[in-house]
């Protein structure tokens, strides 16, 4: 029997594309329940005994009582989720698109690799200042904030000169790990392709930018939207 899977959201939010995506690639269906990070909805009372203790988005509710958060968390559970499923199935048709975990050790750290330099090198930049000059306005923020626009910046350029250098080198695949797409380009893609609402220009970086097309072309791809 399939499980009932509930994805607590603000659709602003990149990282809650990022289950969405996952879930459109594997046909798995999620219920949204919809929450705004502006309007405070997830600093109350309920939402911190209900959902979160942390008081963050987004949160996957797997059946009624398991909440799971951190967007690579969700993303790595679905996935395997799917692939689980699919060695019980006897119909072909049932198999899902995509394996989006790597079979082979090395490969599948290789893959949670470059799922940790998202959360803790990419998107503490790229997803900030989007949040602060795209989503708050540079005149909205606080003297702090705006100080430490530059050194989120630089950050943003060394984060894509190492991913540029990757993707350039990797003269097969174009993926970052193996022959097919991973959770890995499916995590790093939902900051990245957003990237000029931080002030950057991918066309500098030509490879990502190869790379993000790529990702769009694959079959049940859905696109960023402010509206689901």
């Amino acid at each position: 029997m399939s499980k009932q899977f509930i994805l607590h959201q603000d659709a602003l939010s990149a990282n809650c594309y990022k289950i969405k995506l996952t879930a459109a690639l594997l046909d798995i269906p999620l219920e949204k329940r919809n929450y705004s990070i502006l309007e405070g909805d997830t600093q109350t009372p309920e939402f911190q005994a209900n959902v979160s203790f942390w008081r963050r988005i987004p949160v996957l509710q797997v059946g009624e009582s398991s909440f799971l958060p951190e967007s690579n968390a969700s993303c790595f559970y679905l996935a395997e989720y799917s692939q689980s499923l699919s060695k019980s199935q006897s119909s072909a048709s049932l198999l899902p698109r995509y394996n989006l975990i790597p079979e082979d050790p090395f490969r599948k750290a290789t893959m949670l690799r470059w799922m940790f330099f998202e959360q803790n090198n990419h998107e503490i930049c790229v997803g900030t200042l989007r949040f602060w000059l795209h989503i708050l306005g540079e005149e909205k923020l606080s003297a702090d904030r705006v100080a430490q626009i530059p050194g989120k910046k630089l950050a943003v350029r060394e984060c894509f000169d190492h991913m540029q250098d990757h993707l350039a080198n990797r003269t097969t695949s174009g993926w970052f790990v193996g022959e097919s797409i991973t959770l890995a380009d499916i995590c790093l893609f939902a900051y990245t392709h957003l990237v000029d609402n931080a002030g950057f220009d991918l066309n500098e970086w030509p490879a990502i930018k190869a790379w993000c097309e790529r990702l769009k072309s694959v079959d049940g791809f859905i696109p960023f939207d402010l509206n689901d």
